[in-house]
C-alpha cells in the first residue's frame, strides 16, 4: 500500500493532499490540468520539495517532514513514465532498457526477457530511438521503469501525445503489466475513458486538494444503479443514491 499525506507550496499554488491506494493495481489521480497532479508525483518521487507531510510505501517510509525522513530519489525504487518517454537518444532500444536494469539493486526481480516479451518489443532492440512511433517509445519507456525494479511505478498522462488508436494499444498493456508483474502504479489523467479502463481506485483533485476517493464509478461519465420507480408524461422517473448529472450513465433496475 502507498500511504501520502503532503502539503507543498508552488508560488500561488498549495498542494494539500492525502490518500491511500492499494499495495496491488492502478490508482488513478484524476482531474483538470492544473489539479496539482503532477506536483504529488514529484512529491512521492522525492523531487518536488514537501512544506510538511508524511509518504509511506509499503512498509518504508520515505518522507516524514516531523521526524526529519527523507529517502532520496535513487534510494526510493520508483520508476517513472512520462508522456514524452524521455528516451536517450544516444543509446538503441536495447542500450535503454538496460541502462533501467544496470542501475537497479540487486536481486534482480523484473528480467529482462520477461519485460521484453510482456512489452512486444523484442523486435525494436536493434533500433535507435528516432527510429520509433509514439506507441513504441512509451512501450520502451515503461520498460526501462520496470526494468529499475521499482516497488511503484509512476504514469505521468503516459497517453497525452498519442492518438486514439496508440492509446488503446498502451492501454492494453498496462493492463498487461497489472497481470504480469502486480505491482502499485499511480496513473495521472484527465481522461475518464482512461480512468476506466486501467484504474482499480481513483482520487479526484481539484485545485490542489483530493475532492472524492473511491471506485472507478466515481470517474465522471462511470455507471451507477438506478431504479425505475414509475413513468409519467414526462418520461421516467428514476430513484438513485444522489442526484443523476446530466449526461451521466446509469445501470438501470426494475422495481
Amino acid at each position: 500500500m502507498i500511504s501520502v499525506a503532503v502539503e507543498r507550496r508552488l508560488g500561488a499554488f498549495t498542494l494539500d493532499v492525502a490518500f491511500e491506494g492499494p499495495g496491488d493495481g492502478v490508482t488513478a489521480l484524476f482531474g483538470p490540468s492544473g489539479a496539482g497532479k503532477s506536483a504529488t508525483l514529484a512529491a512521492i518521487a522525492g523531487s518536488g520539495a514537501v512544506t510538511r507531510g508524511r509518504i509511506v510505501l509499503g512498509e518504508r517510509v520515505l518522507t516524514d517532514t516531523a521526524t526529519g525522513v527523507f529517502v532520496r530519489p535513487p534510494a526510493r525504487r520508483i520508476g517513472w513514465v512520462f508522456q514524452d518517454a524521455r528516451l536517450f537518444p544516444h543509446l538503441k532500444v536495447e542500450g535503454n532498457l538496460r541502462y533501467g536494469l544496470k542501475r537497479a539493486p540487486l536481486p534482480h526481480r523484473i528480467a529482462f526477457d520477461h519485460v521484453v516479451d510482456v512489452l512486444d518489443i523484442g523486435h525494436l532492440l536493434a533500433r535507435g530511438v528516432a527510429d520509433l512511433s509514439g506507441g513504441e517509445r512509451q512501450r520502451v519507456a515503461l520498460g526501462r521503469a520496470l526494468l529499475s525494479q521499482p516497488d511503484l511505478l509512476l504514469l505521468d498522462e503516459p497517453l497525452a501525445a498519442l492518438d486514439g488508436e496508440r492509446k488503446a494499444e498502451i492501454l492494453a498493456y498496462i493492463q498487461r503489466l497489472k497481470a504480469d508483474f502486480r505491482l502499485p502504479m499511480l496513473y495521472v489523467t484527465h481522461d475518464a475513458d482512461e480512468v476506466r479502463s486501467v484504474a482499480d481506485h481513483v482520487v479526484l483533485l481539484e485545485a490542489g486538494r483530493v475532492v472524492a476517493a473511491g471506485g472507478v464509478e466515481i470517474a465522471p461519465g462511470g455507471r451507477r444503479a438506478a431504479t425505475i420507480v414509475g413513468r409519467d408524461g414526462d418520461g421516467v422517473l428514476l430513484r438513485v443514491a444522489g442526484d443523476v448529472a446530466a449526461g451521466e450513465r446509469v445501470d438501470l433496475r426494475v422495481e
